[in-house]
């Protein structure tokens, strides 16, 4: 009860909230309806991430190293749930009475190159494209060094485009259409079933124990207003706001492409000529656009505001701050590697794998294990390093 009391006697916490909501108000009268539900999934998004604290990252890592599975195991859960939304939709093709198409590309050299690049630069920068957005909301300084490197890397990534691209590649496959959505969705919730009694069983059964004995009692209200949130909440959360996109905006959730044209922005605010390369010659109307006018970038916008009102509420906004030079260096060093991989690769752990997965892409699935190859590469380098983020 006391817990409760003095939330409620601390109404400065709603604010940025309530300046977040205010903002979609205004934003839907200056902008209109689109860029306002992309706007405002991301910021559901925002508050799901922060609460639960779901770090693909973290995960991962503690994982190989601990043999702590609650992380992998909510990912699973997520991926199971995202599928059984996802697949009769694709398979129609429509929903709400308007087009609905998943992220399936091209499975080759670029995705497995630029997923393990991805893989390596996520232990060294000490997140994902997803946890660098909501950290950063959080009001962590690093962290905004690694968006700020990530947004160039993306761009430097742009420019070798070609290269990739040229490279063998498998052409892009959605299980869905190659075997019908029952069938895909059968195969996939299999493949999840045995992953998950596989983490099951090789993890660490003392975490299990740890956490029933420090399960949080605080009163329901201010656990869902300041978290922690349980893990496979979050995992619901994620699917469900993903199918959420889907069905409102047409397409799954996806960061990188957002990420990319804020790059595009500074580096062309700064003097640079994107308009030779490639990847830019059919977007240098969008330089020019709001950034509301991407669907992923008002996304991405909303990610960080709600993440920012979900650190307030909970009274942690810029807590834990880890500005070392070593710090510093592998915000850098991530950053730049995050981006470059996740161009190359189609996306991120977000736009390649969860929503690829979720689109039935096998380039969703190559992806994944690249990325683990690469998770296990920067693991080592941690440890050889002896840093901690």
């Amino acid at each position: 009860m006391q817990a409760q009391t003095s939330y409620i006697l601390s109404p400065h916490k709603y604010l940025p909230l309530a300046i977040s909501l205010l903002a979609l108000v205004v934003l839907y009268f200056y902008m209109g309806q689109r860029p306002t539900i992309a706007t405002g999934l991301g910021v559901a998004l925002g508050i799901s991430l922060y609460h639960a604290a779901f770090g693909f990252t973290s995960a991962w890592r503690r994982f190989l190293t601990e043999g702590w599975g609650a992380g992998l195991k909510a990912q699973i859960v997520m991926l199971a749930v995202v599928v059984t939304l996802f697949f009769p939709v694709l398979d129609s093709g429509t929903i709400l009475g308007h087009r609905a198409s998943g992220f399936v590309a091209p499975a080759g050299t670029g995705v497995v190159v630029g997923a393990f690049v991805f893989g390596i630069g996520m232990q060294i920068a000490g997140g994902c494209a997803s946890g660098t957005l909501f950290t950063v909301g959080g009001g962590s300084i690093r962290m905004v060094v690694t968006l700020i490197t990530f947004m160039l890397g993306s761009v430097i990534a742009t420019v070798h485009l070609p290269f990739w691209h040229d490279l063998p590649k498998w052409k892009a496959v959605s299980m869905v259409s190659l075997w019908g959505w029952e069938q895909a969705l059968i195969l996939h919730l299999i493949v999840f079933a045995l992953l998950y009694l596989f983490v099951r069983r090789v993890e660490n059964k003392s975490f299990l124990v740890k956490e029933a004995e420090t399960s949080p009692k605080t009163p329901l209200l201010t656990r869902v207003t300041e978290g922690p949130w349980p893990l496979v909440l979050g995992a619901v959360a994620l699917a469900l706001l993903n199918f959420a996109m889907l069905a409102l905006l047409g397409h799954p959730w996806g960061i990188t492409s957002g990420i990319t044209l804020w790059g595009g922005k500074l580096v062309s605010f700064l003097g640079a000529d994107l308009s030779d390369i490639p990847y830019w010659s059919g977007r240098m109307a969008a330089l020019d656009r709001s950034l509301f006018k991407s669907d992923a970038s008002a996304t991405n916008i909303g990610i960080v505001a709600g993440a920012m009102s979900a650190a307030v509420l909970a009274g942690k906004f810029g807590k834990s701050q880890n500005v070392t030079t070593k710090g510093i260096v592998t915000a850098l060093i991530g950053g730049l590697m995050l981006g470059y991989g996740a161009r190359l690769a189609y996306g991120c752990n977000i736009g390649a794998f969860f929503s690829g997965v979720a689109s039935g892409s096998i380039h969703g699935w190559v992806w994944l294990f690249a990325a683990l190859a690469g998770n296990m590469i920067g693991v080592r380098i941690r440890r050889a390093y002896s840093y901690s983020t």
